[in-house]
């Protein structure tokens, strides 16, 4: 395959996918990850992408937001090792907080039976999840919902959020970097998210590797806020380095 065959092959799945995978792409088409980064650069001068951490997303999509059925179709494996070894961090008694993360919702649904938890979410997907448990008590924020991600956000979350003390927070997030922390595309979701760092004691962040370096509009968090990163193996040794020179414990699924 010529080079701008392969180029104009990209350009057709960035627009198809919002994104592409470096690694993924170079051992779909049998060539060196350097090929498929030189193929990127080719596209961003071009103004087809944006490059990211390891890999590219569609200029065009940098405002956009999937919504939750298709976020949580996507990297789905992913995210359910990222959920199961983020479980052994859920105590067996205390105040535990889940936001409107995909990735959130699955640790919320394998929650064992017996433990003594008192719940806060500003997600629906958990609260339906966790509603008609009788192990137990579940919180559900108050305020707009959000279509995009079914999370309320605004006045209502924020006001309960100011007087709220929780022992530990979990997580999800749009885009994550050493240079500029937890991001999300939208200021009203953001500013729940902050106000729900500022309420846990222990702060968790669930996600998957294609998300550091893709930095999104708002930031709702510093990485110094953040104690724990559980993510996946497809996390490269430099990014790891960089999460620990920050301080933060790196948990890989």
């Amino acid at each position: 395959m010529y080079g701008a065959e392969r180029q104009q092959l990209l350009a057709q799945q960035v627009r198809t996918d919002g994104r592409i995978d470096v690694t993924a792409t170079s051992e779909q088409l049998g060539v060196a990850p350097e090929t498929i980064r030189r193929d990127l650069a080719a596209l961003e001068r071009q103004g087809l992408v944006r490059r990211v951490y390891g890999g590219a997303i569609l200029l065009e999509r940098l405002d956009f937001e999937p919504a939750v059925n298709e976020r949580d179709r996507t990297r789905s494996a992913e995210k359910d090792r990222i959920a199961r070894a983020a479980l052994d961090l859920v105590p067996q008694r205390g105040t535990v907080l889940f936001d409107a993360g995909t990735t959130s919702s699955r640790l919320a649904a394998l929650l064992p039976q017996g433990r003594d938890l008192t719940i806060v979410t500003n997600s629906l997907p958990v609260a339906s999840q966790l509603a008609t448990r009788t192990d137990v008590t579940v919180h559900m924020l108050g305020g707009r919902i959000r279509p995009a991600t079914l999370a309320t956000v605004e006045s209502w979350a924020l006001a309960v959020l100011a007087g709220l003390t929780v022992d530990i927070g979990f997580f999800g997030t749009n885009g994550f970097s050493a240079a500029r922390g937890c991001t999300t595309p939208d200021t009203a979701e953001s500013a729940v998210k902050a106000a729900m760092v500022g309420a846990c004691r222990r702060r968790v962040l669930l996600s998957d590797h294609s998300k550091y370096g893709d930095d999104q509009f708002a930031r709702f968090a510093t990485l110094g806020e953040i104690d724990v990163v559980v993510t996946d193996s497809g996390l490269d040794e430099q990014a790891v380095a960089e999460l620990n020179e920050a301080a933060i414990e790196v948990v890989i699924a």
